[in-house]
């Protein structure tokens, strides 16, 4: 007697019991109960986390009651690489088919940061630390890092003067490398074909312009100012005489900014411009778009010498002499103003 094995009811309900027992199987990771009821629970993946990570990480954070389940529940729905990093808020989080749509196609929680014109690296690591959670020490370890600045394509050997000011909105979980690469986008974006093209005119570098625009960014307190001070030291650079910048001299001391002294402008460093002829070997401080263009478009002008009114502002001059005059009556206005700080 044959049997006929394609229809035998032995044969069927053996099938069926295999399907049905992982079909059971399926129901049972995706929708294996978590430890959560409907509260809203903050979680974050971190840049990088691979799904073993992912999922260790939310058994720490109490949120996964079993991780071998949840990496089986991502695996089942073909999402092992579709979940970014981010902070998320979780909703009635109860199974591991929840808490994964939440993940995959919720919108991570966003962190806005704002960086201020001027700011050095270091004051801008610290920012950074504060809003953003990093490491000081990690962030300005990046910024040195030949491999990670190569990868950034920026003509310094560190990222001072590259990381554009602005305000920014990160995901939280960004890693620094994420954040700082951003950063150097956004300072990318100013330098168009004819700002290169200005930049050869002016027989400068990229970085020499960056330099400079850090300088003025020290320097200007108003935006009007900025292209005049500009010409200042394009035509101290064209006559061969020493740019003698302030802010230069606030960049190498342990203590400012402050009232810089005689002994300050001794310093011996590559960054003293009041020891050394032409730009320092690279920008000071992060400059901003009007900075940046006022290093790039200076206004028309024979001035050589500045010096500060007290308002914000500063009287320009053609010569020592006129310059002179005007410290003078800085000082008398300084005096002034102390004498009625004494007083009080």
């Amino acid at each position: 007697m044959r049997i006929n094995l394609t229809t035998s009811p032995f044969i069927l309900y053996g099938a069926g019991a295999i399907i049905t027992s992982i079909a059971t199987l399926v129901v049972l990771i995706l929708y294996w109960p978590q430890n959560h009821s409907s509260e809203v629970i903050k979680v974050t993946i971190k840049q990088g986390e691979t799904l073993s990570d992912i999922s260790k990480s939310l058994v720490e954070q109490g949120v996964v009651s079993n991780q071998r389940m949840f990496q089986w529940a991502v695996q089942l729905r073909g999402l092992e690489t579709s979940i970014p990093a981010g902070t998320f808020r979780l909703q009635d989080a109860k199974t591991n088919d929840k808490i994964i749509q939440q993940l995959v196609n919720g919108a991570p929680e966003l962190k806005k940061v704002t960086i201020i014109e001027g700011w050095t690296l270091r004051q801008l690591a610290k920012h950074l630390s504060a809003e953003m959670e990093f490491s000081t020490e990690e962030i300005l370890g990046l910024s040195q890092d030949d491999e990670f600045i190569l990868s950034l394509g920026i003509p310094g050997n560190n990222l001072d003067g590259y990381l554009y000011p602005d305000t920014y909105y990160f995901f939280e979980g960004d890693g620094p490398k994420s954040v700082l690469t951003r950063m150097v986008k956004e300072y990318k974006k100013f330098w168009t074909d004819e700002k290169y093209s200005k930049a050869r005119a002016l027989e400068m570098s990229e970085q020499e312009i960056v330099t400079l625009a850090s300088i003025i960014e020290g320097e200007a307190i108003y935006d009007d100012e900025r292209p005049i001070i500009s010409a200042v030291y394009h035509n101290r650079l064209k006559k061969g005489m020493k740019l003698q910048a302030d802010p230069t001299i606030q960049y190498i001391i342990e203590d400012g900014p402050r009232r810089l002294l005689n002994k300050d402008l001794k310093m011996d460093s590559p960054y003293n411009t009041y020891l050394y002829n032409g730009l320092p070997l690279g920008p000071i401080n992060s400059p901003g778009y009007k900075s940046l263009q006022a290093a790039l478009y200076p206004a028309d002008n024979n001035y050589l010498y500045f010096v500060a009114k007290g308002d914000g502002y500063h009287t320009f001059s053609n010569t020592e002499r006129e310059h002179k005059r005007a410290k003078r009556a800085f000082q008398k206005v300084r005096h002034k103003v102390h004498r009625k700080q004494r007083s009080k």
